[in-house]
């Protein structure tokens, strides 16, 4: 099974597109958060000094060169210049020898540069892996709560756009650093060995294109972060409008949607332009201003050849630096873009790593002594709970479930019913007050033996990428095809089934939406049923369902309830009648409770919402 699927998700706005797309906005604190990412690239810290003496060692030979090929040139015009005067030739073989070895040069340091780039690659996946593997543990170890303020969207954006940001610029951020800062101080090395005047002709280039670069920089910069925040609204729009496409069809809200679109597109369009265009104009200037120091160059190295100060290959090698010191020194200046991309992504995937985690288990957890014959029972001692501390929605619970009995829990909306499901399951730990099973305070067990005893049947249908098989399957990981095959039978799944193509081998699509609601709603109660747990807990579970079928599945449901402690949740008051106790909620307490027919008699706030479902609407 891969991907879980709930009906209805959120729509989220991400994290505003691919990676490497432009710039997005600086991290709050670069120096942590790359001091977090190279404590992740520490544990490969052999490789990685490997990999940054081979890039040190491609470079060195990379730049030497230029400087052995002048003597190329040197010994071509020495030759040149003696056949003129009759004293002698050109010695092809002394240079042919110099091309030799500048080719060997070359030929191993781009060896070098492929055995730096696989062993690089390898450490960055590895990091990556190890990124979202931390992640997923990390998913399961948030509490729900972080989840209820968190749209699904921004929660995937990191484990995807943001290590790929990662992934993209982790390698080529350290590799090209390493080059850019060996070529700029082997060059500048070079061009001082050959002559100290044109160096400073040289250098001077580099201020007045900083200059320009800078200005750019800041004028493009808020036109980046407009790009982002505005791809990031269109792809939450989309998003959305694909989710409820049924819902926009239905209110023909195509236009609406549309013009939505449109505005967030047209932003998005604008922005993108301008921060493309002013980014695009950095290249051009300092190549104009590089070619202006290029020409001084030029003219000032022909003056010294000419004088005897240079030989021919000395101002040759000299040129071929200066054409190629721009671009380390530009390849500089691209990569603090990328350190902050890198960092600003690394930064949010760090934020979700150092969320609060649940309350640690127990240090010695307890343990429950399982009687499945009798059930195990379940007391709310005061319970109190509120999701922020304004806003309380369980004041002062209190309640003692027997063991093996039927409990309804019921009440209008907003009372408190599921809340009080998310609560035994401690998806949320109380504020005040106790839940007990069997005597023990839930917070003492661990949260996996706790969940283990219950199954649960929601009004949600959430199922999985997978077949129908696998499914069911969930309930009881290694269940035979007999008992997977009995619990369907039971929940009036079978006879369906049996009517697809495929049958039990029928792959449910992302969405599951090659299936009826009331088959979704069916195969979750098939999985309760395979489970066979001690108990259970129904959140309106045959709501989706037809009448026939709902008498079906409740005659199944009540053989599956008997001896076991069931919690249900009802807002069909006539499919709880037979509950050994209804407890009825309202504004977070319990209002009333007894059996259907005392609180019918007692005609009081259940006779209320009772009748009220059979009044005729004039």
């Amino acid at each position: 099974m891969s991907r879980q699927t709930r009906q209805g998700r959120r729509g989220g706005h991400g994290a505003g597109g691919p990676p490497g797309m432009g710039m997005i906005e600086k991290p709050k604190n670069f120096k942590a958060t790359m001091s977090k990412l190279i404590s992740y690239l520490g544990r490969h810290k052999w490789v990685t000094l490997v990999v940054l003496i081979i890039t040190a060692a491609s470079t060195t030979f990379t730049i030497v060169g230029p400087r052995i090929l002048g003597r190329a040139t040197d010994e071509l015009m020495s030759g040149i210049m003696a056949s003129m005067t009759g004293i002698g030739g050109i010695d092809f073989t002394a240079i042919g020898k110099i091309l030799l070895t500048v080719a060997g040069l070359y030929g191993f340091s781009a060896l070098l540069s492929y055995i730096q780039g696989f062993l690089m690659t390898g450490v960055t996946m590895k990091i990556t892996y190890q990124l979202r593997r931390d992640i997923s543990l990390k998913m399961h170890k948030l509490p729900f709560r972080y989840y209820d303020g968190t749209s699904h969207g921004e929660v995937l954006s990191r484990i995807t756009n943001d290590v790929d940001t990662i992934s993209g610029n982790l390698g080529q951020g350290i590799t090209q650093m390493i080059t850019s800062l060996a070529s700029v101080i082997g060059m500048l090395v070079m061009m001082l060995s050959i002559s100290w005047k044109l160096t400073l002709v040289a250098l001077c280039v580099i201020p007045a294109s900083m200059i320009f670069v800078v200005m750019i920089v800041k004028k493009s910069q808020k036109h980046f972060k407009n790009q982002q925040e505005y791809l990031g609204h269109v792809n939450g729009h989309v998003e959305e409008m694909y989710g409820a496409h049924v819902i926009v069809k239905a209110f023909n809200g195509e236009k609406a949607s549309s013009e939505v679109f449109g505005k967030f597109n047209d932003t998005l369009y604008k922005s993108a332009w301008k921060a493309n265009f002013l980014s695009g104009l950095m290249m051009p200037i300092t190549f104009f201003i590089g070619n202006l120091g290029y020409v001084a160059i030029c003219l000032m190295g022909g003056r010294f050849a000419v004088n005897g100060t240079m030989t021919l290959g000395g101002v040759q090698a000299f040129i071929q630096y200066v054409r190629s010191f721009n671009q380390p020194i530009a390849q500089l200046a691209q990569l603090s873009n990328v350190l902050q991309s890198m960092a600003a992504a690394a930064e949010r995937v760090f934020e979700f790593l150092d969320e609060t985690e649940e309350i640690p288990e127990a240090a010695v957890p307890k343990t429950l002594t399982h009687n499945l014959e009798h059930g195990s029972g379940v007391s709310f001692e005061n319970v109190s709970f509120g999701y922020n501390d304004e806003t309380p929605v369980i004041k002062n619970f209190s309640a003692n479930v027997a063991p093996g009995r039927k409990i309804a829990i019921v009440g209008p909306t907003g009372a408190g019913k599921t809340t009080m499901v998310k609560l035994l399951m401690r998806f949320y730990d109380v504020n005040g007050g106790a839940i007990l099973v069997d005597g023990t305070d839930i917070r003492e067990l661990r949260r996996d033996d706790l969940r283990s005893l219950f199954g649960m049947v929601l009004q949600d249908t959430w199922l999985f990428n997978g077949t129908i098989a696998e499914n069911i399957k969930y309930g009881k990981l290694d269940a035979t095809e007999a008992e997977i095959v009995a619990a369907a039978k039971a929940a009036q799944v079978d006879h369906f089934v049996r009517t697809l193509p495929d049958g039990y081998d029928m792959v449910l699509n992302e969405e599951a939406s090659n299936v009826s609601q009331g088959q979704k709603q069916l195969m979750t109660i098939a999985r309760a049923i395979l489970a066979d747990p001690e108990m259970l807990i129904l959140d309106e579970a045959t709501s989706s369902v037809d009448t026939r079928t709902e008498v079906m599945i409740q005659k199944a449901m009540d053989n599956l309830m008997h001896g076991r402690t069931s919690f249900v949740i009802a807002h069909r008051l006539s499919t709880i009648r037979n509950a050994d106790l209804i407890l009825v909620m309202k504004d977070g307490d319990i209002a009333e409770q007894g059996t259907h027919e005392s609180l019918l008699a007692g005609n009081g706030f259940y006779a209320e919402l009772y009748n009220s479902q059979f009044e005729s609407v004039g």
